[in-house]
């Protein structure tokens, strides 16, 4: 362990009351007279769903009044986001949450966005004082609101979080390796037992189509936007200026871009990538004294060092632990493997982030939006595009470094090659992207790009290994491809609809295998008897969900069940543990889970007869970050089940302490299909409803709406704006 590099020093800080910290953060005379002049110069106006639509002068008057808005809506979950990208968790969660701060400071260090802001374009330093002006704002309006972390929001903390996915590239770091190599492998975070033990995590990302003009009913191109994320993780608004500004979407709560979403000539949608663009080096290193060094070919260089300090909450007071972080010429060092440093290289460029994810919000066109995407920037993300000349695209990740193409980068490599540094990144053009391809659509869904665009799609044989991880077609990409080959003449409608399209191909792939492993069994088996019924409830299944249906429970709880029995096997494979299910699962397993699957259902519901509405079901009863759920309080049956399984509307949902019903947290959140025409158009849905307000009447409303995939209209034109409104004010009126 590198007990010698930690320094720990407890330091009692009192924790200053909220009445005492509003007095200590009060605004100057100038702060308050220049938050009073921005406030007059912009008007927000909530729709009768409660949608903010935000109108600002400038840009950063927008910025501003959007960012006051947010605030209004759910400033909890804006204080949090930035609590966890500035690693300032243990503050309010006490000591075990300090080496996940630790490790999100070796990334995003307070000195350093100061001078990156200080050196940022005038442009983009505006648009970061108006984010810290409309928040301080909102808190001096609202002296009851008492952040946990946060008291005062300054521009430069724009800067820590800059793309707006739900999981950064930094949590790819491992915290319980970060806490045993800087000395405290006692305050790793563990996975806790118990509640919810077995369930299998909903997959990451979501869902864009685009579809071209050719292959729709009124000539005009469309795009579906389905971010799937945990619920209540953006808002929705509209954010408009008098310098071009027009942009609707859903952003991450916090940030003054809207992240997935469009404009009046154009709209984005990003899903979650597969693409290798993270990697480690392990590092030879020796130590003279007190310094250590990294062998660099024939000569060895300095390791750089740099004091981190970690605040925690202690009871009554705040501690600070303080560690010694070292840093090679590849990035951090995050862990050790034998007597090896491993050093993890990934994209950190905020200036460059942020202002990819602000300006693409004003492209007016396919170039616009292209050209952009030159400043590398968008990491994590591939992006589903279209506009209103007709035109779609398929964006792999932005950000893949030039490699060593005979190398296996998915395991660390030797540091001290200098021929195996990066050489720079991929040009746009060297990604496996789909711009207007003769199919007419493009599609990802978390899958690869080989099947963005069908048979226009790119090759796989065309391009090196790294630009993408997954070996197979997942289960939703093989049900988008299906849906939109097979069709024309669509619109916002049937798009809608076709998201919603209840088919579960993973169980078409999977029941057969069950089927004949029962079939198999000796006419006097025990098997035989016990499973004839279950058995026969699937085999005339349609493999559809419905709420009214017992064999998509039955279905997706044998499918938990054999997942969980095959993935060691399966992940020492290399293969998904489906593709396993099928191809090796032993009879005995298959028939195993089945029974795992009944009793559990007989034991919680008193009959495996139950249907999937009565087990999976949506529950908003506060405003909590961490969720918690009641079977005695209403609910509302989905009827749709997990992208696991090639759902395209997806739940995850499983047990929570207490109950027997499983209810959902994330699968989708925001959706939208949008028609770019003469006169733009589209229709939305949010989880829960816009507000975070347990009080308000935009807290749940959007609920039915959104289990039964009704979408409504979006009132984007001033023109349908005036004639759906609820009410219109400035900030701090």
């Amino acid at each position: 362990m590198m007990r010698r590099a930690v320094v720990v020093t407890l330091v009692a800080l009192f924790v200053a009351n909220a009445a005492n910290a509003a007095n200590a953060l009060a605004p100057t005379p100038a702060e308050l007279a220049r938050w009073q002049a921005r406030a007059a110069r912009v008007s927000i106006t909530r729709d009768t769903w409660g949608v903010a639509h935000v109108h600002g002068r400038s840009d950063a008057d927008a910025v501003f009044g959007m960012e006051y808005a947010q605030a209004e809506d759910d400033f909890a979950r804006v204080e949090w986001n930035y609590v966890v990208a500035l690693g300032r968790r243990a503050e309010a969660e006490g000591e075990s949450a300090v080496f996940a701060d630790l490790r999100q400071r070796l990334f995003v260090c307070d000195d350093s966005l100061r001078a990156q802001y200080r050196r940022s374009p005038a442009s983009l330093r505006a648009l970061m004082d108006a984010f810290a002006d409309g928040l301080n704002f909102y808190l001096y309006r609202h002296p009851s609101v008492t952040p946990r972390v946060i008291a005062r929001f300054e521009p430069w903390m724009a800067l820590s979080f800059t793309e707006g996915s739900i999981g950064g590239n930094i949590e790819r770091v491992s915290v319980p390796e970060l806490a045993a190599f800087y000395g405290d492998s006692a305050l790793a975070p563990r996975r806790r037992r118990g509640d919810g033990e077995g369930a299998l995590a909903e997959p990451s990302g979501s869902n864009g189509f685009a579809i071209a003009p050719a292959r729709t009913a009124r000539g005009h191109a469309l795009l579906w936007i389905n971010p799937h994320t945990s619920y209540y993780f953006r808002s929705e608004l509209q954010m408009t200026s008098d310098e071009g500004l027009n942009a609707y979407g859903a952003v991450t709560w916090g940030q003054f871009f809207v992240y997935q979403g469009f404009n009046a000539h154009c709209g984005w949608m990003h899903t979650s990538s597969g693409v290798d663009n993270i990697d480690e080096f392990a590092e030879t290193i020796t130590r003279r004294g007190d310094a250590f060094f990294q062998r660099r070919g024939a000569r060895d260089v300095p390791v750089r060092e740099r004091v981190v300090r970690v605040r925690h909450r202690s009871g009554d007071t705040l501690a600070t632990r303080t560690f010694r972080a070292y840093f090679t010429t590849h990035g951090p060092v995050v862990r050790r493997v034998g007597d090896r440093w491993i050093a993890v290289s990934l994209m950190n460029k905020p200036i460059e982030a942020l202002t990819q994810s602000y300006e693409r919000t004003k492209a007016r066109g396919l170039a616009e939006f292209r050209a952009l995407m030159a400043l590398h920037a968008n990491s994590s993300n591939n992006t589903v595009f279209a506009d209103d000349a007709g035109r779609v695209a398929y964006f792999h990740s932005n950000y893949i470094p030039r490699r060593d193409t005979t190398l296996d980068w998915n395991v660390p490599v030797d540091g001290s090659r200098s021929e195996y540094d990066y050489r720079g990144l991929l040009r746009v053009e060297e990604s496996p992207n789909a711009v207007n391809p003769a199919s007419g659509w493009v599609q990802n869904c978390n899958d690869w790009p080989w099947s963005s665009a069908g048979e226009s799609s790119p090759r796989r044989e065309a391009f090196p290994r790294m630009v993408e991880t997954a070996t197979e077609e997942s289960p939703r990409g093989e049900h988008a491809v299906r849906l939109l080959a097979a069709k024309r003449d669509w619109t916002v409608e049937s798009l809608a609809a076709a998201a919603f399209d209840p088919a579960l191909p993973a169980f078409e792939r999977m029941l057969p295998r069950l089927l004949a492993a029962y079939d198999a069994t000796a006419p006097g088996a025990p098997e035989r008897a016990r499973f004839a019924a279950p058995i026969d409830t699937l085999r005339t299944w349609d493999r559809r969900w419905s709420a009214t249906s017992v064999a998509t429970t039955l279905a997706v709880h044998w499918g938990e069940a054999i997942v969980r029995a095959v993935a060691r096997d399966a992940a020492a494979a290399h293969v998904t543990p489906i593709t396993w299910a099928v191809t090796r699962a032993t009879d005995a397993q298959l028939l195993g889970a089945l029974g795992a699957a009944s009793d559990t259902l007989t034991s919680l519901y008193g009959d495996w007869r139950t249907p999937w509405g009565e087990v999976n079901r949506f529950q908003r009863l506060d405003a909590a970050i961490e969720p918690h759920f009641d079977d005695a309080k209403p609910s509302l049956a989905i009827p749709f089940a997990s992208g696991t399984w090639g759902s395209l509307a997806s739940a995850g949902s499983r047990q929570w302490p207490g109950t027997r019903r499983r209810y959902s947290t994330s699968g989708n959140s925001f959706l939208a299909a949008v028609e770019f025409g003469d006169t733009l158009r589209a229709t939305a849905v949010t989880a829960g409803g816009a507000s975070g307000d347990p009080a308000s009447p935009h807290f749940t409303d959007q609920a039915e709406r959104f289990v039964a995939g009704l979408l409504r209209e979006v009132w984007f034109h001033p023109w349908q704006l005036t004639a759906h409104t609820e009410r219109k004010y400035r900030p701090g009126e």
